[in-house]
């Protein structure tokens, strides 16, 4: 349809094409060379001239890309939950947010090894601004988000993407991934923005927006790397923050964050998908009627499922404790673990200012106190 040309992924018409435009880009010979190192130039070019899918494309070459990412800057991705999804079936998989990239990739790589419909996803357009990436993100199956908008620019947008969203999971049978909020999380807080849920409502047909919550399918995902490989970046943000100071980014900022999620040190990564936010839903119809009390409580199910799932690591317990000066978790970390997190803190950043150190501590540490905040609250 043409109404959604202006953020939709290519269609697979256009896949040849949008490769051949980009096949000659030194990024592309560089992203190749790294999935496939051991194989010539000329080949790898017949192949991707040879593709005219992205399901092809995505398979064949992003694939491999991914795992080539995850051997050299993982020590390995674990799952739990896939098992439960149908494989026919179209989920939209609403999902904390820590890296650009990864978070959606590395999702669809489960997905894929799974059996499962692999997503459509939710890119904001300030991260493709160049076009290697713009063509590279539609050829990938990302569709844009639009950023930096007026008010009445940003209602129209949002009620353009909710269609868009409502045709790919209900017509095109198409999974769905985006972020619980605008932006990745900083400070390891991850809470669901209602503004999210609000724009998937306006695709709506239904006379209660739960119901139409329920036909699409909301599946929570969390996702836990060891070791944020951005988390150094975030700190300017997260002092500005800190100093009541507006921030804003450097020229390339989005660019070198993206790159150094994609190539930095992750450590262990897990991804948990929940329960469809079927009785969820339907406990919410019966005790709200408010719709703003509705929204409400469908981001409280979404957090709730993520908080509980996430998977904490030793740099969690670690950073808790120093921040909290306890010894509380202990038993869930070595020494070295210890030393070699404490020796991060130190190259990563100024450790004589302590905001700073509070600031990249409270970043691993704050999963461990939302989830004791939310076994306390699930057991009162």
């Amino acid at each position: 349809m043409p109404i959604f040309d202006s953020i939709r992924p290519y269609y697979d018409s256009e896949v040849n094409e949008g490769i051949c435009s980009v096949i000659h880009h030194p990024m592309m010979k560089a992203l190749m060379n790294f999935a496939f190192p051991e194989v010539e130039e000329s080949v790898w070019k017949e192949q991707l001239e040879k593709t005219h899918s992205i399901r092809d494309f995505q398979i064949n070459f992003i694939y491999q890309s991914v795992q080539k990412v995850l051997q050299r800057s993982s020590e390995g991705l674990t799952t739990s939950g896939f098992e439960k999804l149908d494989k026919n079936t179209s989920y939209l998989f609403i999902s904390n947010h820590r890296d650009i990239i990864l978070d959606t990739s590395l999702l669809n790589v489960c997905l894929y090894d799974h059996g499962l419909i692999m997503t459509a996803s939710a890119i904001g357009d300030n991260l493709v601004k160049k076009d290697f990436l713009l063509k590279l993100s539609k050829l990938n199956r990302n569709f844009l988000v639009l950023r930096g908008l007026s008010p009445r620019e940003l209602l129209q947008s949002s009620k353009l993407m909710s269609e868009y969203i409502r045709q790919l999971l209900l017509r095109e049978n198409r999974s769905v991934w985006i972020a619980q909020r605008e932006g990745r999380t900083k400070d390891g807080n991850d809470a669901t923005h209602q503004g999210v849920l609000k724009m998937l409502g306006m695709g709506s047909d239904e006379d209660n927006v739960l119901d139409y919550f329920k036909k699409i399918k909301i599946v929570p995902v969390s996702i836990s790397y060891e070791y944020d490989p951005t988390d150094a970046l975030k700190m300017p943000q997260l002092m500005a923050e800190a100093n009541n100071e507006i921030y804003i980014k450097e020229k390339n900022e989005d660019f070198i964050t993206l790159l150094s999620g994609i190539m930095g040190q992750k450590k262990r990564i897990h991804i948990h998908v929940g329960d469809v936010l079927d009785q969820e839903i339907e406990e919410i119809k019966k005790t709200q009627e408010n719709s703003n009390k509705q929204i409400q409580a469908v981001a409280q199910a979404i957090d709730e499922s993520i908080l509980s799932s996430y998977r904490l690591w030793p740099t969690n317990y670690i950073a808790y404790d120093i921040l909290h000066q306890t010894n509380q978790h202990q038993h869930l970390y070595t020494e070295t673990e210890k030393s070699l997190f404490e020796r991060r803190l130190e190259m990563k950043i100024d450790v004589s200012n302590q905001v700073m150190v509070e600031s990249f501590l409270a970043m691993y540490s704050n999963p461990v106190s939302n989830q004791l905040n939310y076994h306390d609250a699930s057991t009162s």
